[in-house]
Protein backbone atom coordinates (compact mmCIF):
# COMPACT_ATOMS: atom_id res chain seq x y z
CA UNK A 1 0.00 0.00 0.00
CA UNK A 2 2.59 2.25 0.33
CA UNK A 3 2.95 3.61 -3.15
CA UNK A 4 -0.47 4.88 -2.72
CA UNK A 5 0.51 6.90 -0.04
CA UNK A 6 1.31 9.81 -2.13
CA UNK A 7 -2.33 9.73 -3.35
CA UNK A 8 -3.79 9.33 -0.34
CA UNK A 9 -1.91 12.54 0.88
CA UNK A 10 -3.49 14.42 -2.09
CA UNK A 11 -6.72 13.31 -1.59
CA UNK A 12 -6.52 14.02 2.46
CA UNK A 13 -5.24 18.00 1.04
CA UNK A 14 -8.19 18.00 -1.96
CA UNK A 15 -11.16 16.57 0.27
CA UNK A 16 -10.33 17.28 3.80
CA UNK A 17 -8.51 20.97 3.63
CA UNK A 18 -9.61 22.38 0.71
CA UNK A 19 -13.39 21.51 1.52
CA UNK A 20 -13.03 23.09 4.29
CA UNK A 21 -11.72 26.14 3.91
CA UNK A 22 -8.14 25.68 4.48
CA UNK A 23 -6.35 28.02 2.02
CA UNK A 24 -3.18 29.40 2.87
CA UNK A 25 -0.62 27.54 0.65
CA UNK A 26 2.26 27.06 3.08
CA UNK A 27 -0.19 24.97 5.14
CA UNK A 28 -1.33 23.15 2.01
CA UNK A 29 1.61 22.58 0.78
CA UNK A 30 2.98 21.52 4.25
CA UNK A 31 0.32 18.85 4.65
CA UNK A 32 1.18 17.01 1.02
CA UNK A 33 4.83 17.08 1.89
CA UNK A 34 4.77 15.48 5.34
CA UNK A 35 4.03 11.55 4.82
CA UNK A 36 1.57 11.25 7.76
CA UNK A 37 1.76 7.54 7.64
CA UNK A 38 5.51 7.27 9.43
CA UNK A 39 4.29 8.79 12.52
CA UNK A 40 1.57 6.16 13.06
CA UNK A 41 1.65 3.07 14.58
CA UNK A 42 2.61 0.15 12.49
CA UNK A 43 -1.09 -1.37 12.56
CA UNK A 44 -2.61 1.84 11.86
CA UNK A 45 -0.85 3.00 8.64
CA UNK A 46 -3.62 2.01 6.47
CA UNK A 47 -6.06 4.72 8.41
CA UNK A 48 -3.16 6.94 8.58
CA UNK A 49 -5.60 9.34 5.75
CA UNK A 50 -9.13 9.01 7.12
CA UNK A 51 -10.94 12.12 8.11
CA UNK A 52 -10.97 10.92 11.87
CA UNK A 53 -8.47 10.93 14.72
CA UNK A 54 -6.07 8.08 14.99
CA UNK A 55 -4.86 6.45 18.06
CA UNK A 56 -1.04 6.30 18.73
CA UNK A 57 -0.79 4.48 21.94
CA UNK A 58 -1.28 0.59 22.29
CA UNK A 59 -3.93 -0.61 23.43
CA UNK A 60 -4.82 -0.64 26.79
CA UNK A 61 -2.67 2.69 27.50
CA UNK A 62 -4.29 4.64 30.33
CA UNK A 63 -3.74 7.54 28.54
CA UNK A 64 -5.29 7.13 24.77
CA UNK A 65 -3.76 9.62 22.71
CA UNK A 66 -4.72 10.55 19.39
CA UNK A 67 -3.14 12.39 16.07
CA UNK A 68 -5.84 14.88 15.12
CA UNK A 69 -7.92 14.96 12.61
CA UNK A 70 -6.03 16.84 9.47
CA UNK A 71 -8.79 19.48 8.68
CA UNK A 72 -9.21 21.05 12.18
CA UNK A 73 -5.31 20.93 13.34
CA UNK A 74 -4.80 22.56 9.96
CA UNK A 75 -7.41 25.23 10.24
CA UNK A 76 -6.42 25.75 13.78
CA UNK A 77 -2.98 26.18 12.11
CA UNK A 78 -4.54 28.77 9.42
CA UNK A 79 -6.05 31.00 12.32
CA UNK A 80 -2.49 31.09 13.71
CA UNK A 81 -1.10 32.65 11.42
CA UNK A 82 2.04 31.79 11.86
CA UNK A 83 5.24 33.48 9.65
CA UNK A 84 8.49 31.68 8.83
CA UNK A 85 10.50 33.34 11.46
CA UNK A 86 8.20 32.50 14.43
CA UNK A 87 9.26 30.08 17.29
CA UNK A 88 6.37 27.80 17.89
CA UNK A 89 5.49 25.73 20.91
CA UNK A 90 3.82 22.38 19.66
CA UNK A 91 2.08 21.23 23.16
CA UNK A 92 1.44 17.36 23.09
CA UNK A 93 2.75 16.31 20.01
CA UNK A 94 2.54 13.16 19.94
CA UNK A 95 4.94 11.11 17.71
CA UNK A 96 5.80 14.28 15.64
CA UNK A 97 3.04 14.66 12.96
CA UNK A 98 2.02 18.34 14.12
CA UNK A 99 5.45 19.41 14.70
CA UNK A 100 6.69 18.29 11.56
CA UNK A 101 4.11 20.18 9.61
CA UNK A 102 4.89 23.28 11.76
CA UNK A 103 8.48 23.09 10.81
CA UNK A 104 7.42 23.53 7.59
CA UNK A 105 5.49 26.49 7.93
CA UNK A 106 7.75 28.23 11.31
CA UNK A 107 11.12 29.19 11.97
CA UNK A 108 11.36 26.69 14.66
CA UNK A 109 9.37 24.47 16.84
CA UNK A 110 9.92 22.97 20.05
CA UNK A 111 7.44 20.30 20.70
CA UNK A 112 6.12 19.06 23.97
CA UNK A 113 5.76 15.63 24.79
CA UNK A 114 4.79 14.10 28.36
CA UNK A 115 4.38 10.38 27.78
CA UNK A 116 8.33 9.49 27.63
CA UNK A 117 7.80 6.49 24.65
CA UNK A 118 6.12 9.06 22.15
CA UNK A 119 8.41 11.46 23.11
CA UNK A 120 11.43 8.58 21.61
CA UNK A 121 9.25 7.98 18.80
CA UNK A 122 8.74 11.85 17.66
CA UNK A 123 12.51 12.40 18.31
CA UNK A 124 13.15 9.44 16.23
CA UNK A 125 10.71 9.81 13.17
CA UNK A 126 11.45 13.67 13.40
CA UNK A 127 15.39 13.48 13.12
CA UNK A 128 14.97 10.07 10.47
CA UNK A 129 13.11 12.37 8.10
CA UNK A 130 15.15 15.32 8.41
CA UNK A 131 13.07 17.94 10.82
CA UNK A 132 16.31 19.29 11.70
CA UNK A 133 14.21 22.66 13.09
CA UNK A 134 11.95 20.84 15.85
CA UNK A 135 13.20 20.10 19.41
CA UNK A 136 11.63 17.43 20.93
CA UNK A 137 10.62 17.84 24.86
CA UNK A 138 9.54 16.06 27.50
CA UNK A 139 7.61 17.79 30.69
CA UNK A 140 4.04 17.86 31.73
CA UNK A 141 2.31 19.51 29.15
CA UNK A 142 0.13 21.74 30.77
CA UNK A 143 2.95 23.72 32.41
CA UNK A 144 4.05 24.40 28.74
CA UNK A 145 8.20 24.79 28.34
CA UNK A 146 9.17 27.99 29.95
CA UNK A 147 12.94 27.59 29.51
CA UNK A 148 12.37 28.58 25.95
CA UNK A 149 9.55 31.41 26.31
CA UNK A 150 8.69 33.41 25.04
CA UNK A 151 7.32 31.81 21.82
CA UNK A 152 5.65 33.68 18.97
CA UNK A 153 2.62 30.87 18.82
CA UNK A 154 1.78 27.73 21.09
CA UNK A 155 -0.65 24.83 19.30
CA UNK A 156 -2.60 22.89 21.85
CA UNK A 157 -2.79 19.13 20.12
CA UNK A 158 -5.89 18.09 21.83
CA UNK A 159 -9.26 19.47 23.98
CA UNK A 160 -8.76 21.47 27.21
CA UNK A 161 -11.06 22.23 29.63
CA UNK A 162 -9.82 26.13 29.48
CA UNK A 163 -6.20 27.32 28.55
CA UNK A 164 -4.25 27.83 31.91
CA UNK A 165 -2.88 31.11 32.47
CA UNK A 166 0.68 29.70 32.91
CA UNK A 167 1.08 29.02 28.93
CA UNK A 168 -0.91 32.10 28.21
CA UNK A 169 2.09 33.88 29.71
CA UNK A 170 4.78 32.39 27.68
CA UNK A 171 3.28 33.85 24.72
CA UNK A 172 5.65 37.14 23.60
CA UNK A 173 3.90 40.42 22.68
CA UNK A 174 1.71 39.91 19.57
CA UNK A 175 2.12 36.04 20.09
CA UNK A 176 -0.86 33.71 19.12
CA UNK A 177 -2.25 30.54 21.27
CA UNK A 178 -4.89 28.20 19.10
CA UNK A 179 -6.10 25.77 21.50
CA UNK A 180 -9.97 23.49 21.17
CA UNK A 181 -11.84 24.24 24.55
CA UNK A 182 -14.62 22.02 25.37
CA UNK A 183 -15.09 18.34 24.51
CA UNK A 184 -17.03 16.14 22.12
CA UNK A 185 -19.63 18.24 20.43
CA UNK A 186 -19.40 21.07 22.56
CA UNK A 187 -15.20 21.63 21.46
CA UNK A 188 -14.82 25.24 20.49
CA UNK A 189 -11.61 26.12 18.53
CA UNK A 190 -10.50 29.70 20.10
CA UNK A 191 -7.49 31.79 19.24
CA UNK A 192 -5.84 34.03 22.00
CA UNK A 193 -3.79 36.96 21.25
CA UNK A 194 -1.40 39.13 23.45
CA UNK A 195 -1.12 42.37 23.04
CA UNK A 196 1.13 44.58 26.24
CA UNK A 197 0.05 41.87 28.63
CA UNK A 198 -3.20 41.84 27.83
CA UNK A 199 -4.85 38.45 26.16
CA UNK A 200 -7.35 38.54 24.03
CA UNK A 201 -9.44 35.81 22.92
CA UNK A 202 -12.41 35.09 19.82
CA UNK A 203 -14.07 31.96 18.65
CA UNK A 204 -13.08 29.91 15.51
CA UNK A 205 -15.41 27.16 14.74
CA UNK A 206 -16.68 23.76 16.30
CA UNK A 207 -14.23 21.22 16.63
CA UNK A 208 -14.92 17.47 18.51
CA UNK A 209 -11.50 16.45 18.98
CA UNK A 210 -9.72 13.84 21.46
CA UNK A 211 -8.31 15.73 24.97
CA UNK A 212 -5.01 15.89 26.03
CA UNK A 213 -4.14 15.00 29.24
CA UNK A 214 -3.19 16.76 32.29
CA UNK A 215 -5.89 19.41 31.18
CA UNK A 216 -8.78 18.34 33.14
CA UNK A 217 -10.31 20.54 35.73
CA UNK A 218 -10.83 18.98 39.44
CA UNK A 219 -14.38 18.28 40.04
CA UNK A 220 -16.13 20.62 42.05
CA UNK A 221 -17.95 19.77 45.49
CA UNK A 222 -21.20 21.94 46.24
CA UNK A 223 -22.04 21.41 50.18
Amino acid sequence: MSADYLQLRTKMVDSQLRTTDVNRIPILDAFQEVPREAFVPSRRKAFAYLDEDIEITPPGSADRRFLMEASPFAKMLQMADIGKDDLVLDVGTGTGYPAAILSLVAGSVIALECDPTLADDATSTLSELGYDNVAVVQGPLAEGYASEAPYDVIVLEGAVDKVPENLLAQLKDGGRLVAVEGYGNAGIARLYVKHSEVVSGRRGFNAAIKPLPGFQSEPAFDF
